[in-house]
């Protein structure tokens, strides 16, 4: 039976601790936010939760509420991350994020560099597990790309194409917090390009892609995001040598974000107005942005209010050859859409794949379904912890299509 404190009782916290709560495994269930309310609000609607107000910059906070516990999950900012691992180290407790950890002074190729060899270092001395970027994106695709560069003997190229096409009536930047999402967008992307880390430019390399049950080609562009980062770090040893790693978005938030960008909005400098008022630009935007959805009536209300277009796509394609012949591979992840998942589970599309795909992640912890130490993305898990994944990933109805494409002579 295991404890398992949940770092942050937002969105994502709280879909990881409901599941948690039908758990065998689970004895108890530490709900710790700095507000105290939400994390009671959350406790209250659980049968194996306490709440805790916890100060996540203060380790020894953390350290105090979390006595005992088997297992960290952490919801939070990533400004928070490495506060909340040295806690997790003291504890010797497993830990678990949904996101790349910046370190002041570093890019994101040194920042995960440097996870993956003295945070991996300090996991690994105190025997724990830390599984670190593991939502949906990254995450559950990281599982995937791994999972088919397994059927190649080498690869060549693996792209990653998320479409979101989720456009309601009524105004809602992003179905996830807008802090981050804005922020990912005003940084500049990376890929992994013939086996070396390069930067491009925001919004860079359009490509307009057919996909699956959507009328029209979308519009993808290249997106700051960790899976090239830390997918090409482990490329030789965990993905048959994979030369070119990308991972590109679309949809109406993105057009809405280069249209803020190309104005300036998306910029972190100062400016100083035509009255003489000091101002950043970015910091105006994420001000008068609407928090994501999370409450159920909330959700409720923006259905009933009525969606401009309901579709996505959640794609993954690899390149390469088997036993000498060019083969290609690509899969779709099936998930149930905002309508379907409100239905469901109360929460939107984003909120369920995410949230379901970090739930399994702990799960796997739970019961013991990894036995791996040290800090690791989830493309190094081993074959056993990778089918776990997928096991769970159907029984909430989270599926994926394969299309499989040879040359033969």
């Amino acid at each position: 039976m295991k404890r398992v404190m949940i770092m942050g009782t937002g969105a994502q916290g709280s879909a990881v601790a409901k599941l948690l709560d039908k758990e065998p495994n689970v004895a108890e269930i530490i709900c710790a936010d700095y507000d105290l309310k939400a994390a009671e609000d959350l406790g209250k609607s659980l049968s194996k939760a306490k709440a805790v107000q916890v100060n996540a910059k203060d380790v020894n906070d953390i350290i105090k509420a979390g006595e005992g516990v088997d297992i960290i999950v952490n919801g939070l900012p990533i400004s928070f991350n490495m506060t909340v691992m040295d806690a997790a180290i003291k504890l010797k407790a497993h830990y678990q994020d949904l996101c790349m950890t910046e370190i002041e002074g570093k890019d994101s190729v040194e920042s995960t560099k440097f996870m993956f060899s003295e945070m991996n270092k300090r996991f690994s001395d105190a025997g724990v597990l830390a599984l670190t970027n593991t939502g949906s994106a990254p995450g559950l695709i990281n599982v995937l790309v791994r999972e088919l560069t397994e059927k190649f003997d080498t690869v060549d190229d693996i792209e990653m194409n998320v479409y979101e096409g989720v456009w309601s009536n009524k105004f809602v930047p992003f179905w996830w917090s807008p802090d981050v999402a804005f922020a990912d967008m005003s940084e500049i992307p990376t890929r992994f390009e013939n086996g070396k880390h390069v930067k491009t430019t925001q919004f860079a390399n359009p490509v307009m892609m057919n996909f699956p049950g959507v009328d029209g080609k979308i519009r993808m562009v290249d997106h700051n995001h960790e899976e090239p980062v830390t997918m090409g770090l482990n490329a030789d040893k965990y993905l048959k040598n994979a030369k070119n790693i990308l991972f590109r978005y679309g949809g109406p938030h993105i057009e809405l974000s280069e249209a803020l960008w190309n104005m300036g909005f998306l910029s972190h400098e100062k400016r100083i107005s035509a009255d003489g008022a000091e101002y950043v630009p970015f910091d105006l935007v994420i001000e008068h942005a609407p928090p994501a959805p999370k409450y159920k009536d909330e959700i409720k209300e923006i259905i009933e209010d009525g969606l401009v277009t309901e579709e996505g796509a959640f794609q993954v394609l690899v390149t390469g050859t088997k036993d000498g012949k060019p083969l290609k591979i690509t899969s779709y992840v099936n998930t149930p859409g905002l309508i379907e998942a409100f239905e469901k589970s109360g929460i939107s599309h984003e909120a369920y794949l995410t949230g379901q795909s970090a739930f399994i992640f702990t799960k796997m912890m739970v019961d013991d379904a990894v036995s791996q130490t040290g800090l690791i993305s989830p493309e190094v898990l081993d074959a056993g912890a990778r089918k776990f994944f997928f096991d769970e990933a159907a029984k909430l109805e989270i599926t994926f299509d394969e299309i499989i494409e040879n040359t033969i002579n």
